[in-house]
């Protein structure tokens, strides 16, 4: 999900866009993606997708899975969604029975969540005991979706949130390191200027003349970061992927 650089207007991800191509360019997508592959190919029931957005991830399901895809009723207004197949609501509360799914899947959404408590209470809530929550957040990830884009998490916190939501197995582990966060955030200043959003068609030729010249970088700084993610992550990262379980109460 992203937002353009200038304060005009959004720049939706459609489906569609989540492609190797996209994957391989965008790094952020491409390491939420690759922690997904696995993770998502072995659920089994029922999945809800919460914050689904374009609902990119759903074709990474088996074809006996059943997949529920839930937003806010302002994902339009604020985040530039609005998806076929997709349960919209308002507040607080998801429009999703007690103990009804076996996985909630929430990706790059929680920093999103001014009440992030409340999030992930209606995400036990709606687990069935045994039930797996699959969670990902952004850590070096530029204010996006201005101005709603509210938190930044660390492990600590996310484990300190988990727990205290009731949720026990958590694990949570860093999406690249400080080397791939470099070719992002390298990448990302390439891209201003590769697809210049400037209003004066002189700045916007001019940029993009700069552009054509650091395609080459821009393509050697992708190749770079993907090959880092062959490595351990770090404490400078693109971001978190956590996994926890719901257990018995009792």
């Amino acid at each position: 999900m992203e937002r353009t650089s200038s304060e005009e207007g959004w720049k939706p991800i459609a489906c569609s866009d989540v492609t190797p191509i996209r994957r391989f360019f965008d790094l952020q997508a491409g390491t939420v993606w690759r922690d997904l592959v696995d993770e998502l190919s072995r659920v089994r029931g029922t999945l809800l997708d919460v914050g689904c957005g374009a609902q990119p991830y759903r074709p990474l399901l088996p074809k006996d899975a059943t997949y529920i895809g839930i937003d806010t009723a302002d994902s339009l207004e604020y985040f530039g969604y609005h998806t076929p197949d997709t349960k919209y609501y308002d507040g607080l509360h998801w429009p999703i029975d007690d103990q009804s799914v076996d996985v909630v899947l929430a990706t790059e959404t929680l920093e999103h969540v001014k009440e992030p408590d409340r999030f992930l209470d209606e995400a036990y809530r709606c687990l069935r005991v045994g039930g797996r929550l699959v969670l990902t957040v952004p850590f070096a990830a530029r204010w996006h979706f201005i101005p709603a884009d509210y938190w930044r998490f660390t492990p600590s916190g996310l484990l300190h949130l988990l727990g205290r939501a009731g949720f026990s197995g958590v694990v949570v582990h860093a999406r690249g390191n400080a080397l791939t966060v470099a070719c992002y955030k390298f990448m990302a200043i390439c891209t201003k200027f590769i697809m210049p959003q400037e209003k004066s068609s002189l700045r916007s030729m001019l940029f993009r003349l700069i552009g054509i010249a650091l395609v080459p970088s821009f393509v050697t700084a992708a190749v770079v970061g993907n090959l880092s993610l062959r490595f351990e992550g770090g404490d400078d990262c693109l971001g978190y992927t956590a996994l926890a379980e719901k257990g018995d109460p009792t």
